[in-house]
């Protein structure tokens, strides 16, 4: 079995992710490989902050990996928060605080539509790929569901009439941004 570390300490990234890869892969945490520092994302993009960690973890502990970022991308916010979307409401946030600070700064607008977009950088063999996943969608006036985490329960996806937060894990995995960037990942993994 290939083994890959994902490049994050969030758990519940982590558990979405490992339900994706349905077992084909063993998936190693940063402290399965003794990787214990806070990973920098001081890029001013999703796709560096992507690259920025996968390459720390090739670099310094000469295992393929991969990591990703995330962003939500608001149209009436031109664009925010995205690559802020994890810090959005300052430096000691939580997704609570995240989800209010982007519904107040929403109120009396009236084009709601947003997008997930995530990149996914791999190492493999000391080789980089990229991949992307995009889901658009809406954001809702008020927090609909429990499950998830971060802004799922106020994003909406196209073709749909209830939030992440409502859905299933493998509703939301086969329709996410992040479960669009894994299954093209995924198919790379299974061409090499």
């Amino acid at each position: 079995m290939t083994e890959l570390c994902f490049a994050t300490n969030n758990r519940k990234k982590l558990e979405e992710v490992s339900q994706m890869l349905e077992g084909k892969y063993k998936l190693l945490t940063l402290q399965d490989i003794g990787c214990h520092e806070e990973l920098a994302e001081d890029q001013d993009t999703l796709e560096g902050n992507s690259r920025q960690k996968a390459e720390y973890v090739w670099q310094n502990y000469n295992i393929n990996c991969f990591a990703d970022d995330t962003g939500l991308e608001v149209a009436a916010l031109n664009g925010a928060p995205g690559v802020y979307s994890a810090r959005y409401a300052g430096p000691q946030h939580s997704d609570t605080d995240n989800v209010q600070h982007l519904l107040q700064n929403l109120e009396g607008k009236e084009d709601r539509s947003a997008r997930f977009r995530t990149y996914i950088t791999l190492y493999l063999n000391g080789q980089e790929h990229q991949f992307e996943g995009i889901v658009n969608g809406r954001i809702t006036t008020e927090w609909q569901g429990d499950k998830g985490f971060g802004y799922d329960p106020v994003f909406v996806p196209e073709d749909y009439n209830h939030t992440f937060a409502q859905m299933s894990s493998a509703e939301k995995n086969a329709i996410s941004h992040r479960g669009r960037a894994i299954q093209k990942l995924v198919a790379f993994l299974k061409a090499q």
